[in-house]
C-alpha cells in the first residue's frame, strides 16, 4: 500500500461519486421517479464498465496497478459498488464455483436489504 495508490483510489472515488450523483439526477429527470431507474441504470452501466476494464486490461491493455485501482476501485467503486459485486460473482462463475456464486448473490442481497431494514427498525425504536 503506497501513498500513490491511496491517492489514485481517493481521486477516482471522488470522480465516480460525482458521476453517480449527476447521472442519477439526469436519469431521474429523464425517466421519472416512480421506479428506481437511475439506480438500475447506474448499476448495470458500472458493471458493464467493470467488465470492459477488467477483461481489457487482462487481455490487451498494459496499465499499472495505480491506474487499475484508480479506474476500478476508485471511479467505478465510487460510481457503484454493485460493479465490484458483479465482478466477484463473475470470478466465482469463471472458477466454476456456481454454488458459491449463487450463495454469494443470495446472501448479499438478502443480508444487505435485511441490514438496511434492521437498522431502520433500530433507529425507529430508539427515536420513538
Amino acid at each position: 500500500m503506497s501513498g500513490q495508490m491511496i491517492m489514485a483510489v481517493a481521486f477516482g472515488g471522488a470522480l465516480g461519486s460525482v458521476a453517480r450523483y449527476l447521472g442519477m439526477i439526469g436519469i431521474g429527470v429523464w425517466l421519472g421517479q416512480n421506479f428506481p431507474w437511475a439506480t438500475l441504470i447506474v448499476n448495470v452501466l458500472g458493471s458493464a464498465l467493470m467488465g470492459l476494464l477488467i477483461e481489457g486490461s487482462a487481455l490487451r491493455w498494459n496499465i499499472g496497478p495505480e491506474m487499475r485501482a484508480f479506474l476500478t476501485v476508485g471511479i467505478l467503486g465510487g460510481f457503484t459498488t454493485f460493479s465490484t459485486f458483479s465482478m466477484d460473482v463473475a470470478l466465482l462463475v469463471e472458477r466454476n464455483e456456481f454454488a458459491s456464486a449463487g450463495l454469494y448473490i443470495l446472501v448479499s442481497v438478502l443480508a444487505s436489504v435485511g441490514a438496511l431494514f434492521g437498522a431502520m427498525y433500530l433507529v425507529r425504536q430508539v427515536m420513538a
